[in-house]
C-alpha cells in the first residue's frame, strides 16, 4: 500500500491526491458582490450542507496552491456577507466552469459565462437563473484555516430563502432527483454526473435492526460469490429465516441475481434449505 506524509509532498501534488480521493464533490455556485456594487459568479466544489436547523451551507474559496492569492469571491463577502449559491446540473456545467476562469478584479463572470442574474429577494447578490435551486444566504463566518498556498477559508451560511425551479419537481411538489441531473467535481478535469441511469437506492437501517455481517451464518460469510455489497444487503434483515442454507455456488449465484434487485427477501429464500 502506498503511503504519503502531506509534508514529505508539494502542495500541486497533495492537491490532485486529495481531489481524486474525496470525490465526488457537489458544486457551489456562489453569486457575491463588493462594496461597489461589482457582481462575481464562481463554482466551488470545497461545498456540502452542515445543519438543517438553522439551515447551514459551507463553501471554501481556498487561497491559490499557484502564487497563495485570494479570489474575488473570499473579497467579496468579507465586504458584503452574503451570497447566493446555486447548484449545478448537467446543462450548464459548460457555463460554470468558464466562470471559473481567473478574470480581473471587476469583470462580471455572469456576462462572460452566459449565465443570468436574476434578482434575489433578500440578499443584495442575484440568483443564478439557470441553477435548478438557488439559495439565498447570510454570511455568519468566515473561518481562516492558514495562510499557505492551498489554506482554506470556510465561509458559513445560514440559508434564508430557497428557489426551486418548478420543472424539477415531482407530482407531489418534491424535488425530484432524477430531474435534477446534478453533476459533481473529481480530480483534475474529471467531473460526475448523477443521471438516471447512474442513480440508485439503497434502503437505509433506521426502522429496521439488521442482524449484522457476524451474525451471518458461515455458509453464507465465506461465499465465494458473495461480494461485500451482497453480505451487507443480506445481513440487513431483522431475523435470519428458520432452517439451514446452502452452501452451493450455484445457489448464491441465483440469489445474488435477487440482491442485484434490491430483492433481499427472495435472495434468502433461494438460500435456506
Amino acid at each position: 500500500m502506498k503511503q504519503i506524509l502531506p509534508k514529505d509532498i508539494t502542495p500541486f501534488e497533495l492537491q490532485s491526491v486529495l481531489q481524486h480521493s474525496v470525490a465526488p464533490r457537489p458544486i457551489a455556485l456562489a453569486s457575491t458582490i463588493d462594496k461597489d456594487g461589482n457582481v462575481n459568479v464562481s463554482p466551488f466544489s470545497f461545498f456540502n450542507m452542515f445543519s438543517t436547523n438553522p439551515p447551514i451551507l459551507i463553501f471554501s474559496p481556498s487561497r491559490r496552491v499557484r502564487g497563495n492569492t485570494i479570489k474575488h469571491t473570499l473579497e467579496n463577502v468579507l465586504e458584503i456577507p452574503e451570497v447566493v449559491i446555486g447548484n449545478v446540473n448537467f446543462d450548464m456545467v459548460q457555463q460554470v466552469s468558464l466562470s471559473s476562469t481567473e478574470y480581473e478584479k471587476g469583470v462580471n463572470e455572469f456576462v462572460k459565462s452566459g449565465l443570468t442574474m436574476k434578482p434575489a429577494d433578500l440578499v443584495k447578490p442575484p440568483l443564478i437563473a439557470e441553477s435548478p435551486v438557488n439559495f439565498e444566504c447570510k454570511v455568519l463566518e468566515i473561518k481562516t484555516l492558514g495562510t499557505e498556498a492551498g489554506a482554506g477559508n470556510l465561509v458559513i451560511c445560514e440559508v434564508l430563502k430557497i428557489h426551486i425551479q418548478e420543472q424539477f419537481l415531482d407530482e407531489n411538489g418534491n424535488l425530484d432527483q432524477k430531474k435534477l441531473n446534478l453533476v459533481s467535481r473529481l480530480g483534475a478535469n474529471w467531473y460526475g454526473k448523477t443521471s438516471e441511469e447512474t442513480l440508485f437506492e439503497v434502503p437505509k437501517p433506521l426502522q429496521n435492526k439488521g442482524i449484522g455481517y457476524d451474525q451471518l451464518p458461515t455458509e453464507i460469510k465465506n461465499s465465494k460469490i458473495f461480494t461485500g455489497n451482497d453480505l451487507g444487503m443480506l445481513a440487513n434483515v431483522e431475523v435470519l429465516p428458520a432452517g439451514s442454507f446452502y452452501s452451493e455456488e450455484s445457489k448464491h449465484l441465483e440469489a445474488q441475481q435477487f440482491l442485484l434487485q434490491s430483492k433481499i427477501e427472495e435472495a434468502w429464500k433461494v438460500l435456506t434449505l
